[in-house]
């Protein structure tokens, strides 16, 4: 995965990713962010949730939202690059990883 920040404020942090096709994020969180993310061209798969089987797929022109602190991770099912826009708003560090998925809701 490829990110390009766009702008970073204090408060909010802006920019895209691209997903090479089959790729897969490691588990994640994004403390105190709110996270939402616009699908420009590809899929984009979360997977987030106890043992992460809350899944979500969308493609272009869908939005996804991440809570804050949600544990999650994104990949790409499809069989080409993905790119989204990625808008994020909160304080702290923006990316946590962790070793896994949530274990309980």
């Amino acid at each position: 995965m490829s990110r390009q920040v766009a702008l970073h404020t204090e408060t909010m942090w802006s920019g895209t990713v691209d997903t090479d096709a089959g790729a897969v994020s490691g588990w994640h969180h994004h403390g105190e962010h709110d996270t939402t993310l616009y699908i420009v061209a590809g899929r984009m798969r979360l997977e987030s949730g106890p043992g992460g089987r809350s899944v979500v797929e969308a493609g272009p022109g869908d939005f996804l939202r991440v809570p804050a602190g949600a544990i999650h991770r994104e990949s790409n099912p499809g069989d080409e690059a993905s790119r989204a826009v990625i808008v994020r708003c909160g304080s702290g560090p923006p990316t946590i990883n962790v070793e896994g998925p949530a274990t309980s809701a």
